[in-house]
Order: structure tokens, then sequence, then C-alpha cells
């Protein structure tokens, strides 16, 4: 016999309990029960066999989303007790949580976006959840959401976060949601989730909705990175990150970045096969760059902050971590200083981690009077000046879902050296760019030492980059809501 160790939290008065059980009651179609016994009402009205419906009643009578657990054992102690139920939902339930509103949504698409909504950073995956969402908002019938503070039930967003996505901008103001709310419970509808989730409790609730509540689950993937090269990452990540994918193998499609990060997708998808469970279908959908139009005014002005004197510049685009490879090119620029080569070097990035080294390399070429800085929080018009000023941008990285810098600065028509596998490889491959071994000094050294001397050179890879084909967000919102937002079809192109 199973028996459930959980103990009661809140019991839940009639007051909350009729109101809450007549939700319950319109989402499954059935007649709303008396709330004279009220084990009796909740165990007439829901199968307690059905896990999809044992994860709505947690969720709808107790007011928060159930973790895998509490179905799983709920489920079991049903079996035996009619009043289980009810039980298990008392005993999740809060104060905070009695006090909410519960809304449930059927038949809609939920989009995730906890995270960026709540966010000033406008980063990598920040811009490609804004970008993104504001366009299927724009197209489609979506309902945005985020959780509560206590990370245990979904919320509407409030004016500022909506503000973050809808505008695609980072807003300034932050918000900290708590009391009473309204919170929202998805039933038979499209969850996805554009971003990354690494909070253990979020991830811990998402994962039974994932795999129980009868949902849809479908998320957007970035890379793996935690995984196949942790050793780059802040050390809390790969735990982390190895805790979000054990709610990505529930998901009906995933849709990485970059072919190079679908690959790694398809491996990590195979080793669920000794866990007997499928994995997601598997598209790539690869990014889009859109560049960004600077004023001349703005021009100036950057040229008057990063210019050295007539010394052409080399731009390096991107957060100091280990698996950036900064002190590859802080290595090759003091090599070719030493040979007399005549060029300034400007770092752009912020949220750094690891950069001890990188730090005490760049002020000791700072104080030997070498043109090198670094600078970090830059505006969108001074980032895109840097580009269309620099004489060439350096990217080795050790391994991306996608090279967003490399394909920036292309866009803008300015050559880029960059690693020669990965999805760096194949943002190269459509031209304009040197590839080199990122592991190699030397390779790093020589590439940037020919783009220095020759102008032939980069002329012609100047010209190759302006010819690259181009996609735009609109694009890529159609392309990923293709596989995402819908229901999959037999001519599904998905792996």
């Amino acid at each position: 016999m199973t028996r459930s160790h959980r103990t009661a939290g809140v019991r839940l008065d009639r007051t909350v309990l009729a109101p809450r059980l007549a939700t319950l009651a319109a989402t499954l179609g059935r007649p709303s029960p008396a709330v004279d016994d009220p084990g009796e009402a909740v165990s007439r009205l829901v199968d307690a066999s059905d896990r999809a419906e044992v994860w709505l009643a947690l969720a709808v009578l107790s007011g928060r989303l159930p973790d895998e657990s509490t179905v799983v054992e709920t489920v079991r102690a049903a079996e035996f007790d009619p009043t289980a139920l009810l039980a298990a939902a008392e005993a999740e339930a809060t104060d905070l949580s009695v006090a909410r509103t519960v809304r449930v949504e059927s038949e809609r698409v939920l989009v995730d976006v906890a995270h960026t909504a709540s966010t000033t950073l406008m980063t990598g995956i920040q811009r490609v959840v804004r970008e993104t969402v504001r366009r299927w908002q724009r197209d489609h019938d979506v309902l945005t959401v985020s959780w509560t503070a206590e990370w245990d039930a979904l919320r509407t967003l409030t004016p500022a976060e909506a503000d973050r996505i809808a505008h695609a901008k980072a807003a300034d103001e932050d918000e900290t949601v708590r009391g009473t709310q309204e919170i929202v419970v998805p039933w038979r509808s499209r969850y996805v989730l554009p971003e990354v989730a690494l909070d253990t409790p979020r991830v811990a609730r998402m994962r039974a909705l994932a795999r129980f509540s009868g949902n849809a689950f479908a998320a957007i993937g970035y890379d793996l990175i935690p995984l196949t090269t942790g050793e780059t990452t802040a050390p809390a990540m790969p735990g982390a990150f190895a805790g979000a994918t054990t709610v990505m193998r529930y998901a009906e499609h995933v849709t990485p970045i970059s072919e190079a990060s679908a690959v790694e997708y398809r491996g990590w998808r195979t080793t669920l096969a000794a866990t007997g469970i499928q994995g997601p279908r598997i598209t790539a959908v690869e990014l889009p760059v859109e560049s960004v139009a600077v004023s001349d005014a703005a021009m100036e002005a950057t040229a008057e902050r990063l210019l050295v004197g007539g010394l052409p510049m080399v731009l390096v685009v991107g957060s100091h971590e280990p698996r950036k490879n900064h002190l590859a090119v802080l290595h090759a620029a003091e090599v070719l200083w030493r040979e007399g080569q005549r060029f300034s070097l400007t770092f752009v990035g912020g949220n750094s981690w690891g950069s001890e080294e990188f730090s005490a390399q760049l002020l000791d070429l700072q104080r030997a009077d070498r043109p090198v800085e670094s600078i970090s929080k830059v505006s969108e018009d001074l980032l895109w000046a840097a580009y269309r000023l620099a004489r060439f941008t350096v990217f080795p990285s050790f391994n991306e879902g996608f090279g967003l810098p490399v394909a920036e600065s292309l866009s803008v028509g300015t050559p880029a050296i960059t690693s020669d596998f990965g999805s760096m490889a194949e943002i190269a491959a459509l031209g304009g760019a040197l590839t080199v071994d990122p592991r190699s000094d030397v390779s790093i050294r020589d590439a940037m030492r020919r783009l220095l001397a020759d102008d032939d050179l980069r002329a012609r890879l100047s010209e190759a980059a302006l010819g690259r084909p181009r996609r735009s967000w609109d694009e890529y919102a159609k392309g990923v809501w293709a596989h995402l937002g819908t229901a999959p079809t037999t001519s599904d192109s998905g792996s």
C-alpha cells in the first residue's frame, strides 16, 4: 500500500473551495458538485487515475502548480482513499496560495518569459526572446506569462514586464510581485519556453507540467555548452543546466538556433533511450541578424570615444569568460605589437566571470602603453557604430550555440575572424570571414596579421560579407512558430 508522507498545509474552507471546484468543473465540462462533503465532491469530479486531471485539480484547488512527486503520490494514494486528492491539495496550499484567484486557460498558447521580462539585460538570449515573442504577440493569439515570486505558479505579466517584451527593450524599472494575485493554469494548451530556465523550483514545477499536465510543451534550444564544455562555464552552471534538461526531455519539439546546436541536441536525445524516453523532435531554425542603422552623430561620437589617433581598431565583442578565449586574443595582439604592427584593440562585453587573469593581463598591457581597453554596458548605437568602425572583429570562441557577434559584424560588411568549427564555421561559410583554430595562438595571430596588413583581402571579405543572404526577425519568428506554436503535422520536418 502507498501512503503519502505529506501533512496538511492550509485547510481549504468553503469560501475558497466552492469557486475553485466550480472552476475545475467548468474546465472539465462536468457539473459542479455540492461541497457538503468536500473530499467526496472532489473525488466525484476528478478521475484520480488520470494524471493530467490530478495535475489540474491540484493546481486549481491549491493555487500552486504541483511537482512530479506530488502528482505521483496523489494518484497512488487515491487508489485507496477517495479523499486523498483534496488532502494533497490542502497539503500543497499556503496562506498566499489560498488568497489567489485561479484562472484556467484552455486551448491557448502560453509563452513563458519569466526571466526576460524581469531583467534589464539585452544580451543574446534576451534579444532572441524579445524580438521573437513580440512578433508572436502581433501575429498570433498568445498569452505571455511569468511566475510568482515564490516560483510556484504562473501569472500574467505586470505592465513593466509586458513593456520589456512588447517593445523589445529593457526597461529600467523592476517590480516585485507578491501577495494576492491571479494565477494562470494551462489546460489542453501549448506551453512554449523561448528562454533558458535554471531556477530549481521553477524547473521542478515545469517538469511536472511538461510530463503530466496534458499540455504540449515546446522550447527554443540555445546550446548544450554547460554539458559539452562545462569547464568553460561558471561553476554552478553545469548542475543547474542538467536540471533544466530534465524538463526538455518531455518537450514535443525543440528548435535549436543553429545546425551545430541541433547536432548537440540530437546527441543529447540519443542518451534518453536508456531511460525509455523518446525525447523531442529537433529542428534547427537559424537565428537572423538585422543590422541596426546608426546616425552620423552616433558614428562621430563613437569614433571620438573608441578610435586611437589614426590606428585601425580591432574589435572583440562578447562577455569575458573562459569560453570566449580572450586571453588568446590578448596574446596575439601583444605579439603583433612587438612586431611593429599598429592597431588598437577594443573589447566590448559584460556579465564577466572567471575573468581575473584577463583583467590582470589587460592592465599590464595598458601600463605598457598598449592601445587596448575593455568597456561594458554600451548602448546599441555605440555597439553598431563600433562594428562599422572596426577594421575587423575577432571571435575565437571554443563553443557557441550561435556566434552572434560574428553575424552582426558581417551584416555591416566588417570582416570577422572566428573559429573553424560549430556554429561559427556555419556563419563564416556564407562569406566575409577568416576561420582559425581557436586553440592555436599562432592561427589567431596569423589571421589578425593578414587582415591588418592586406587591404585587398579586407576589401574582398567586406564585399563578400555585404553579399551574404539576409534573414529577418519576422522570418525567424514565423519559422519557429511553425514548429512550436502549432500542433505537429505529418509534413513536419523535425528529426
